[in-house]
């Protein structure tokens, strides 16, 4: 099978400079590439919408962001609607024809990833498009604009096969968004619990003091794990799914909380 174009997203190290976001109006603003896309508006389009996401609760929190373009699913909504409009390159990049698209409002409605706009002056859907403009030209760099902006290698581009690239989702825990849609997307994403899971975080202390190395155990929803508070006497368990959890420090349950977000426990004192 021919290779196909992916992009991999690292959520842990996207710092939200939108770099990635401001390259992609730098190359579609103003500019007509047709027959791929017409120009992007300067406002109100965001071809990479960088959604944030704030968990826990003071002190213990931490923000996250997730760079959100068009997934080029292999099984689009929007071409299953529109199939006159829209099309699938061998590649896997999914592209809106702009003439034919032309008038059709409804079009937006139909991604289940929110990643089409309207395009109010031009009477037309658009949505990124992979700079497949960039790529089909096949200079160097040879990769979409936002992914050759990223100063933290949040974003990296591949031409691989499905094969080749699902063997890489499995051997670095690769994820899509939302994939019991049955979308398939072309963008995939490492770290993602960092967007759609819940952490637990606490601290202990003992004789007014930060306890260093105490053992705390989290039970709950099927699972047991443990680990050593660190210098400051903290904990935080990751990667949790919402309902009931029970903490045990040095063997001695001391707390019980029922989660639908991520927590902050504050501290625990323990004798």
């Amino acid at each position: 099978m021919k290779k196909q174009a992916y992009i991999v997203i690292d959520v842990a190290l996207c710092e939200d400079c939108n770099n990635c976001f401001m390259a992609c109006k730098d190359e579609h603003v103003g500019n007509c590439w047709l027959p791929y896309t017409d120009e992007q508006p300067r406002h109100g389009h965001k071809w990479m919408d960088i959604r944030q996401k704030e968990r826990g609760q003071y002190p213990r929190i931490d923000v996250c962001y997730l760079p959100t373009p068009c997934q080029h699913c292999e099984k689009p909504a929007c071409m299953e609607a529109y199939p006159d409009c829209i099309s699938r390159r061998e590649d896997g990049i999914i592209l809106i024809d702009p003439v034919k698209a032309k008038g059709n409002k409804d079009l937006v409605n139909h991604c289940p990833y929110h990643a089409i706009f309207w395009n109010e002056e031009l009477q037309v859907p658009q949505k990124c498009t992979m700079c497949a403009h960039i790529l089909d030209n096949g200079e160097a760099p040879c990769m979409p604009r936002c992914v050759h902006s990223c100063p933290t290698d949040a974003m990296q581009f591949y031409m691989m096969t499905p094969e080749e690239m699902a063997l890489k989702a499995e051997q670095e825990h690769l994820e899509t968004l939302h994939p019991e849609i049955g979308a398939k997307p072309h963008i995939y994403y490492k770290n993602l619990y960092r967007f759609q899971k819940l952490f637990i975080a606490g601290g202990i202390i003992k004789n007014g003091e930060c306890e260093e190395n105490a053992e705390v155990v989290l039970n709950g929803n099927g699972i047991s794990v443990s680990q050593t508070t660190d210098g400051f006497g903290d904990f935080k368990f990751d990667r949790l799914e919402p309902g009931e959890y029970s903490i045990e420090v040095n063997g001695k349950q001391v707390k019980t909380v029922q989660i639908t977000e991520s927590v902050n426990v504050g501290s625990i004192v323990i004798d």
